[in-house]
């Protein structure tokens, strides 16, 4: 369905002079979300960004960084007692939260997938495969006999 263009006028203004963010503004008009994106996007004006407020855990990030970039598995619970120290007025469970944006993440490690065609190999794990005819496995207290 083609959009009229009163209604990509109605959507610009809106966004711009009203400021409404695109999912209410696609709930004004019953309109969906990517609809109200497109026309936004392709009327080549700047799109309103939201405006990052300061978090409580700012003055502490550096610190926070250099450490993590020297002992990158340290636990959270104790960077947060270190912060806790420093003045860090936060609670543990958002801490936590900010902390792992800025974790070091592991290099990911390539391997080779084993791909074989059908009937070209077979696994068997013998681990509770003992038989109560045969004299080598005698009885034992840990491992069931199973009969055959």
């Amino acid at each position: 369905m083609a959009l009229t263009p009163e209604t990509e006028a109605q959507i610009l203004r809106h966004h711009h002079a009203e400021r409404w963010p695109i999912g209410t503004i696609a709930t004004q008009l019953n309109l969906h979300r990517d609809s109200v994106a497109r026309v936004i996007a392709q009327a080549g004006l700047p799109t309103l960004g939201t405006s990052a407020r300061p978090s409580a855990i700012d003055p502490y990030l550096p610190f926070m960084l250099e450490t993590l970039t020297q002992y990158p598995r340290l636990r959270a619970s104790r960077l947060y007692d270190m912060a806790k120290d420093r003045g860090y007025p936060g609670r543990p469970d958002h801490f936590r939260h900010l902390i792992a944006r800025h974790r070091p993440r592991p290099k990911s490690e390539a391997y080779l997938r084993l791909r074989t065609l059908p009937g070209e190999q077979m696994q068997i794990d013998w681990g509770l495969c003992r038989a109560r005819h045969s004299p080598h496995y005698a009885e034992s207290r840990t491992m069931p006999s199973f009969i055959w």
